[in-house]
C-alpha cells in the first residue's frame, strides 16, 4: 500500500513540474518519462574508464543526459559495458555511427541502440510452496 502511494505521489510531482525547473528529479527520469530519449549501450570498456570520462567522449555527439557505467557489486569493478542516454534520437545515433569501434582508453568500443528490459518467459522461480489448485 505505501509503494502505490509513493508512485501516485512521483507521478502528482510530475505533472507539477516544468521543463526549466525539473532540478527535484534526474534529469534522465525526467526526459525518460516524458519519452523524449534515446538510450545507447557502450560494450567493450576499458576498466579505468569512469563515468565522467565517458560523458565526456559522447559529448561531442549531442546533450549527454546521463552515462552510467554497469559495476560488479563484488568486487565494485566495472563489468565493461554502460549506457549512454541522449536527449534525442538523432544525436544518438550519431553518435553510435561515430563512436562504434572507436578507442576509448585503449579499448574498442561498441556502440548500439540499447534494448528494453524483457520480462523472463518460461517456467517461473519457485518462491515457497505450490498453491492449492482450487476443482
Amino acid at each position: 500500500m505505501a509503494a502505490s502511494r509513493r508512485i501516485l505521489h512521483f507521478f502528482r510531482h510530475l505533472s507539477r513540474l516544468d521543463c526549466n525547473n525539473s532540478s527535484s528529479l534526474r534529469p534522465s527520469l525526467f526526459i525518460c518519462y516524458r519519452g523524449i530519449s534515446s538510450k545507447l549501450f557502450v560494450g567493450g570498456l576499458s576498466f579505468y574508464t569512469t563515468e565522467n570520462s565517458l560523458s565526456e567522449a559522447f559529448s561531442q555527439y549531442g546533450q549527454v543526459i546521463e552515462a552510467k557505467i554497469v559495476m560488479d557489486r563484488v568486487s565494485d569493478r566495472s563489468k565493461g559495458f554502460g549506457f549512454v542516454t541522449y536527449a534525442s534520437e538523432n544525436e544518438a545515433e550519431n553518435a553510435r555511427t561515430e563512436m562504434n569501434g572507436k578507442v576509448l582508453n585503449g579499448r574498442v568500443i561498441f556502440v548500439d541502440i540499447a534494448k528494453s528490459k524483457r520480462v523472463r518467459e518460461g517456467m517461473p522461480i519457485a518462491r515457497g510452496p505450490p498453491e492449492p489448485i482450487d476443482t
